[in-house]
């Protein structure tokens, strides 16, 4: 399966502004656009990003922040184009709607990087069927619990230990004494804290 193995605080400072791709290390001193804020690679003189390139910009943000690889961002903006409504905002709905960005907005992991790893390994549950496709998409009423097994492991140990500090977004909800999530409704982007532009995507892929 193909993969970013480049260093991802790079994405940060190339799209200039934290995607939060390291969790909780982006809140800190550490995080590279706190350090570096400043394109990755020699320091040239650069010219003014055009409106092509602005839009590649926007497109790759989301890209990244989801972990997608350009093959599947183009299915789910086909399958937005399909839908009524708005297609930036239905782009925004369905790479919500993937397991390992619910896994993510549970609280079960600290980066949706991690949430892909939780799943792909077989410790997460969707509607009591052991799950291990990080993109299916969540219905309203789904729930997310743990495989039985992986209750044991020290990481959910840690994970019981520290929920309580954790919020989630409105349309899901979190039993924290079972560690099981629940799908209350579909996302809207009111709900969503995106840090690209839509409309910039779709405009991108109408050229």
């Amino acid at each position: 399966m193909a993969r970013h193995i480049e260093a991802v605080c790079r994405l940060c400072r190339r799209s200039g502004e934290k995607l939060m791709l390291k969790g909780s290390r982006c809140l800190t001193p550490k995080c590279a656009i706190d350090r570096r804020n400043k394109p990755p690679g020699p320091a040239i003189k650069r010219r003014r990003v055009s409106d092509r390139g602005l839009q590649l910009r926007e497109k790759q943000k989301a890209r990244h922040t989801y972990g997608i690889l350009e093959r599947q961002f183009r299915r789910l903006f086909a399958q937005a184009e399909r839908q009524s409504g708005i297609t930036g905002d239905n782009l925004l709905v369905l790479l919500e709607r993937r397991l390992d960005n619910v896994v993510y907005r549970l609280g079960f992991a600290d980066s949706r990087a991690q949430a892909r790893q939780l799943v792909r390994h077989g410790h997460i549950m969707l509607n009591g069927r052991r799950a291990n496709v990080p993109s299916i998409l969540v219905k309203e009423g789904d729930t997310i619990s743990w495989r039985k097994g992986s209750t044991k492991t020290e990481y959910y140990k840690q994970l019981v230990a520290s929920i309580e500090a954790k919020s989630v977004s409105s349309w899901l909800s979190l039993d924290k004494q079972n560690l099981a999530g629940q799908v209350l409704s579909l996302p809207t982007p009111a709900d969503i804290d995106a840090k690209f532009e839509g409309k910039s995507i779709v405009e991108y892929y109408s050229r």
